[in-house]
């Protein structure tokens, strides 16, 4: 009897602690009571801020802002109150779409801060046509709400890779900022990507208080609790915006890259990509079937190629080969001890080169882009073991060299993706050739070709290291950013391992090219332009390539050019170099230029259908 009575009381016992456990679990550690009393006395209506406007280097628009609107849903409020054929049509969308819609709203592996007491995005950039319908009927859709934003313009029709773009924040973005919830938009790609947090500004909140029907009164405590948002800050891009639409049309039916810098800042004055696309294909909600569209296509218009693409850079290359060799004392810059007999010929081992006068010096051989020379340059400085001791402790020498002129790394730019290329050091040799190996092995490397590769960007920067004398700033598209200072990385000087004398030497190469060499098309402009031309190896048509700057005193825009399959250098390189410094340098193109603008721009070249 005893024992039953122990039991009816245990059971009692356990009957009110599971009570009291539910209601501490109620009152206490779930918020669903609190949240539900919120959402029917408050309404809190997020203000998004205007994204910060994009102008060029001289005060032209590129990108600005204009009005749009999102229908919002507070799903505890709209279900089973929703009249769904009449909202349907309201917005001319089916019945499928909307429960698709609705769905993918309450999937919490989709929308993984989903709630159904606050607002969630049901759709989103409506036009001013489609809102002024959906406004005047919104009285019937309880639930719904009106959430204004402003979405991206693109003034012009250029400038695809380096403005980028905006696009609906995906999970792990919501995941890496709480900043962002669904429906919140984001840069993609570009100065849009780069400078997100800056563009951006910071989200204001208004506090509504509503009825016990659910319809709002005013703002709780007039406006105490609310946080005006803040606009986003202004970009001033250090681009050029008629020079780079210069640089576009003569890409024109060409695969390739043009880059301009200014030498003593390091400001990237215009940067083009061929194939490239128009910015204003990314905007609003055809931006996911444009996005397709141009990621499926073979010519892979999305790749910047300026920083991304990884070339050899040809006879670009041999100015830093004059460069270490003078500072290392391999080569004094007027002996002419070096053969050229049509080429390198040593051993057996033969590299073409076209003919011309032989032995040269430094100035005319850079002049006349002598492959023998700088070929006999190195195969000197990595057998040069009382120098060094070890061909591996030369190449090591030889590569620092060449990173301290950019080459090797990523630069540093300020867009997303940027590439390194490819610098060889002395242990990539011995892996390749089991430790036996010597200049002769890899003697290709003097001329821009073989193993060494470069994006447009890190030939551009030579250029511009060399109208410096020795000297870069990391290039940046950003020139200045309203209310902040630009990062120290853009600010602070680099110097080069070669000499100031060497430079001297390497820009009188450059002029004397110019004037009478590889790059004589220059010499008919009355500023003092310097130039070297390059014609990559491939396995297909050789790439045409230029490096160059002006005025050779007062440098004031470094270029290169890369045209794939263009051939030699001075068939694209050197015109459309020149035509970019004349531009940049005037203001605008003479009558000859202009006509000569439009011939580059019709010549395309034909491709095959391999992908890229």
């Amino acid at each position: 009897m005893n024992y039953r009575h122990y039991v009816i009381a245990g059971v009692a016992v356990l009957i009110v602690m599971v009570y009291i456990i539910r209601l501490f679990m109620l009152q206490i550690t779930s918020d669903d009571y609190k949240k539900s009393a919120d959402s029917n006395a408050f309404l809190k209506k997020i203000e998004y801020p205007s994204r910060g406007v994009i102008s060029d280097r001289n005060g032209k628009l590129l990108v600005y802002n204009q009005p749009a609107y999102d229908i919002m849903v507070v799903v505890n409020e709209a279900r089973n109150r929703l009249d769904t054929l009449d909202f349907c049509k309201a917005l001319n969308i089916t019945r499928e779409e909307f429960d698709r819609r609705m769905e993918t709203i309450m999937d919490r592996s989709k929308n993984p801060g989903y709630s159904r007491f606050t607002q969630q995005l049901f759709m989103s950039q409506l036009s001013e046509t489609d809102f002024s319908v959906f406004q005047e009927k919104m009285f019937r859709f309880p639930g719904f709400y009106i959430q204004r934003r402003s979405i991206r313009q693109y003034q012009y029709p250029f400038a695809a890779h380096v403005l980028g773009d905006v696009a609906e924040v995906s999970p792990a973005d919501i995941e890496e900022d709480d900043y962002y919830q669904p429906g919140d938009y984001i840069g993609k790609l570009g100065v849009e990507r780069s400078y997100e947090k800056q563009l951006r500004g910071e989200k204001g909140i208004q506090i509504l208080l509503r009825d016990a029907h659910g319809r709002v009164q005013g703002r709780y405590q007039n406006g105490r609790f609310d946080r005006r948002p803040v606009a986003g800050k202004d970009l001033t891009l250090g681009l050029d915006a008629n020079l780079q639409a210069l640089g576009e049309r003569l890409m024109e039916g060409k695969i390739g890259s043009i880059v301009a810098i200014e030498p003593k800042t390091g400001e990237v004055l215009c940067m083009v990509s061929s194939p490239s696309y128009d910015p204003r294909m990314m905007v609003g909600r055809q931006r996911s079937k444009s996005h397709r569209q141009l990621s499926q296509n073979v010519w892979k218009p999305l790749l910047n190629r300026s920083i991304m693409g990884q070339y050899p850079p040809g006879s670009t290359f041999k100015t830093t080969q004059g460069l270490t060799f003078m500072t290392e004392g391999i080569i004094h810059p007027t002996h002419t001890l070096y053969p050229c007999a049509h080429g390198f010929n040593y051993k057996g081992l033969h590299v073409g080169c076209h003919g011309h006068a032989a032995p040269l010096a430094l100035v005319p051989a850079l002049s006349t882009s002598c492959n023998g020379y700088f070929c006999w340059g190195l195969y000197y400085m990595i057998g040069a073991k009382s120098k060094y001791g070890s061909v591996q402790n030369a190449m090591n020498r030889w590569r620092d060299y060449m990173v301290s002129m950019g080459f090797g790394y990523r630069l540093g730019i300020d867009l997303p993706g940027e590439k390194r290329g490819l610098i060889p050091n002395a242990q990539f040799y011995d892996k390749a050739y089991k430790g036996s190996w010597n200049g002769l092995t890899i003697i290709s490397i003097a001329i821009g070709q073989g193993e060494v590769n470069a994006t447009p960007l890190q030939i551009a920067n030579l250029g511009a290291t060399i109208a410096n004398r020795g000297w870069y700033y990391v290039p940046h598209v950003v020139k200045a950013i309203q209310g902040e200072h630009l990062d120290t990385l853009y600010t602070r000087k680099h110097h080069s391992m070669a000499s100031r004398e060497a430079y001297d030497y390497v820009v009188q190469g450059m002029r004397a090219s110019a004037l009478g060499g590889t790059c004589h098309e220059l010499a008919k402009y009355d500023f003092m332009a310097c130039g070297k031309t390059g014609t990559a190896q491939n396995r297909g048509h050789d790439h045409s390539v230029f490096m160059g700057f002006a005025p050779m005193d007062n440098p004031k825009i470094a270029v290169a050019v890369y045209v794939e399959n263009g051939g030699w250098g001075a068939t694209y390189g050197v015109p459309i170099g020149g035509l970019i410094m004349e531009q940049y340098i005037h203001g605008k193109l003479s009558e000859a230029s202009q006509r000569k603008a439009e011939e580059l721009q019709n010549r395309h070249i034909a491709y095959g259908t391999t992908s890229r």
